[in-house]
């Protein structure tokens, strides 16, 4: 089956966040939103067919997750990422986000230093500091319109004391997918500083030709006890709004003490539909995930070649996600004109890069998932801006 991705969808008046919020937050609604993670395509239809009937069912009481669900994830996992994973070490959540919470409250204590990649998503900074944790970054390094881990300074933080790790692979904002041997580099400092990981790999299954997503807890087996792995289809599907997300704790007594502190805060049951949803996409949604990279893949294309006509923006590539992260230091302009010079003179609204960070200062994050006519809009009302 062939699936469109040029089909324009009216989000607006359906309380969108991307949409719905433009005038509150750019000042305008003639701004073209092209900022929070998530897309404008249509879900696969066997997951639309599948929410339906569980709709129409009528009745939406407690449910409950089972071993044929564990199994849908164990063969997805196993087909897509080539990782043997056992159904009990599943743990379900309404969110990644939510699992490192509850990682960070379980395993960590006040005080504790906690490490994260910067820049960098900006709930992993209030992951740490809302818990009265210590944050403590390792800055990547940008060499060539690439980022690389500055291994000498990682190793440097761990020997502070640092008790966990966050990892965000493939990294958000920066787009990369992290090789075998940065990962391997990464789980061997950590065992020997005796760091705990906490693995987002919420984009893994949005990664294009010639990278390859590793998840980094099959590349130890000892360490493995040592790695909480947060997954979910939300991104690869366009599901975020139905809340759902699974991690994987081989380690039993981490397990059954992290399912605890989810209790604690009262959570303890999934959305109907979120269910519903994951098991019917990952059933189903092979086919329809590979056009979306394609489709993707030519959106990413367009955007390089465009501003490559434009040297004063220079176009960070993704290996992985759909977000494009955007360097316009050249211009030279305060992160506050920046901002203004975008939505008020190009009508283009994008993440800003100060809020992953200092080290985004200059930088803007762009979500080119959306039909090809809106990535061409929102690149050439930027193009046409900077003239």
């Amino acid at each position: 089956m062939t699936h469109s991705f040029e089909k324009q969808i009216e989000r607006r008046n359906t309380r969108a966040v991307k949409w719905d919020l433009v005038k509150s937050l750019y000042g305008a609604e003639d701004v073209l939103p092209m900022w929070v993670a998530d897309m404008d395509f249509e879900v696969p239809e066997e997951v639309i067919k599948a929410l339906t009937a569980r709709a129409k069912h009528g009745v939406f009481g407690y449910t409950f997750t089972d071993h044929a669900l564990a199994s849908t994830i164990t063969e997805w996992l196993n087909d897509r990422h080539d990782w043997q994973v056992k159904k009990p070490s599943i743990l379900y959540s309404p969110g990644v986000i939510t699992t490192l919470y509850m990682a960070i409250q379980t395993f960590t204590n006040k005080g504790d230093k906690v490490l994260i990649q910067t820049p960098v998503y900006p709930p992993f900074y209030q992951i740490v500091t809302n818990h009265d944790r210590e944050l403590v970054k390792n800055q990547l390094v940008l060499r060539h319109d690439r980022y690389e881990i500055d291994f000498d300074d990682f190793e440097a933080k761990l020997q502070e004391g640092v008790k966990a790790f966050i990892l965000c692979n493939p990294h958000n904002p920066v787009g990369r997918v992290w090789t075998e041997t940065e990962l391997r580099k990464i789980v061997a400092l950590c065992k020997k500083y005796n760091v705990m990981i906490l693995s987002d790999e919420i984009h893994a299954d949005l990664v294009y030709s010639n990278n390859k997503h590793i998840p980094i807890a099959k590349l130890d087996e000892e360490m493995a006890d040592k790695i909480i792995t947060c997954m979910s289809p939300t991104k690869t599907f366009n599901l975020a709004g139905l809340q759902v997300s699974y991690a994987i704790v081989p380690n039993r007594s981490k397990r059954e003490a992290l399912e605890k502190t989810f209790q604690k805060q009262g959570i303890h049951i999934l959305n109907t539909m979120g269910i519903t949803a994951l098991d019917a996409a990952y059933q189903h949604g092979r086919e329809w995930l590979e056009q979306l990279l394609a489709q993707l893949t030519r959106n990413i294309d367009y955007v390089v070649e465009a501003f490559a006509e434009h040297p004063r923006v220079d176009v960070i590539r993704p290996e992985g996600t759909y977000l494009v992260w955007l360097d316009f230091r050249k211009l030279q302009l305060s992160q506050a004109d920046l901002k203004d010079f975008l939505q008020t003179h190009a009508k283009v609204g994008l993440n800003d890069g100060a809020s992953f960070g200092e080290e985004g200062t200059g930088f803007m994050r762009m979500n080119v998932a959306c039909p090809f006519t809106l990535v061409e809009e929102g690149t050439n009302r930027i193009i046409k801006a900077l003239g």
